[in-house]
């Protein structure tokens, strides 16, 4: 199928990369199906892009990239997610873009889940953590 995109225009998708959010993200409930696009070919950033509405679109990156990051995912997520194995998860943070781009930041305080076997998502909130809402992207590991 094709879907327009708040940044790289119209492209084609195929179904099986549709991502579900039953409850849609903290903001958007309505909006309840994406798609991962690689940002360019590293991939390290991705757009997290609403499939029935252009406008809506996230940069995301995996965190662990940027810091080390651990947190216990709480049983309802788990269980909404239908969570076997850490190895069918994926775990997202949500850029927020500045400029300069080196003054993004990542929020790590409510990442996203992704079962990525099942292709459903959810935007949790880590209740029992000292990470950041805006960890500087420039900060990189530390």
């Amino acid at each position: 199928m094709k879907i327009q995109t708040a940044f790289l225009g119209e492209i084609e998708i195929d179904d099986s990369q549709t991502i579900h959010f039953e409850h849609g993200l903290p903001g958007f409930e309505e909006e309840q199906k994406f798609t991962l696009i690689p940002l360019e070919d590293d991939a390290v950033y991705q757009v997290l892009q609403s499939i029935n509405n252009p406008h809506i679109a996230f940069v995301t990156v995996n965190p662990f990239v940027f810091t080390s990051y651990s947190f216990d995912l709480d049983e309802s997520t788990v269980h909404s997610l239908s969570i076997k194995t850490n190895e069918e998860i994926a775990i997202l943070s949500i850029v927020t873009v500045k400029e300069p781009f080196s003054e993004s930041t990542l929020n790590l305080k409510a990442p996203i889940v992704i079962n990525m076997k099942l292709k459903k998502a959810k935007q949790t909130i880590i209740e029992k953590t000292d990470f950041p809402l805006r960890h500087p992207i420039s900060q990189g590991k530390g």
